[in-house]
């Protein structure tokens, strides 16, 4: 059932929690999980390694959207149909692939956007609402559409969408290039409530204040 969704999972220095990811997702049903290292200094890629998954390798760090993009036509080449993207660091859970890639496939829509804000018992920080909802009003205004969340790291692409909206940005501009694709391609989309869990070590890798400023700066330069 699950022979043609691809799992991609950008990972930078993510030895300590990478293999209970792949073990997660496993037990949710999905064998195709492709780990894209990205230029990380610690054995990352060897312990994707043991685990049997597919690791395409960064000799040096490039970013979340490049990361996303590698794995993204790796898996466009292996046949992929429907391709669903998550964090390596145990943000966001995989048992809810499933409901992700049902909804693409019932509802016929090019992209499913997993929402952190749309499941109420999430516990988000202040500092991520604060940032997400800056990023949202950028989005609308760069975009046209209007979304809950559009900073997410999860979501589930079809092959036909994905075929015509290669991204072109490196870092963590990418969930608003995705979002401009989708206007730009005229593809349907929807958003569904996922669950996310923070953590200390989670935190310290998302985007700070200033890495926020410059991502907005790139984004209105070049749309």
């Amino acid at each position: 059932m699950n022979d043609h969704v691809y799992i991609v999972i950008p990972a930078k220095d993510e030895a300590t929690r990478v293999g209970r990811v792949i073990q997660k997702t496993r037990h949710a049903g999905f064998d195709n999980i492709i780990i894209v290292n990205d230029g990380s200094s610690d054995n990352t890629s060897e312990i994707a390694e043991q685990f049997g998954t597919i690791v395409l390798n960064h000799p040096i760090n490039l970013g979340p959207g490049a990361a996303t993009q590698t794995g993204i036509e790796y898996a466009l080449m292996q046949g992929a149909e429907v391709i669903v993207t998550l964090d390596a660091d145990e943000q966001h859970s995989p048992s809810d692939i499933q409901q992700l890639v049902e909804t693409l496939q019932k509802q016929k829509v090019e992209v499913v956007i997993g929402s952190r804000f749309l499941k109420e018992d999430n516990k988000i920080p202040p500092s991520r609402i604060f940032y997400n909802k800056i990023a949202n009003v950028v989005t609308y205004i760069l975009t046209g559409i209007n979304v809950t969340d559009s900073q997410s790291g999860m979501k589930a692409m079809s092959r036909r969408f994905l075929l015509k909206s290669k991204l072109s940005f490196n870092g963590f501009e990418f969930c608003i290039e995705i979002i401009r694709n989708i206007r730009l391609t005229n593809s349907k989309h929807t958003e569904i409530p996922i669950q996310v869990m923070y953590s200390a070590e989670t935190l310290s890798k998302g985007q700070s204040f200033i890495s926020g400023v410059r991502m907005l700066g790139k984004l209105f330069k070049i749309f």
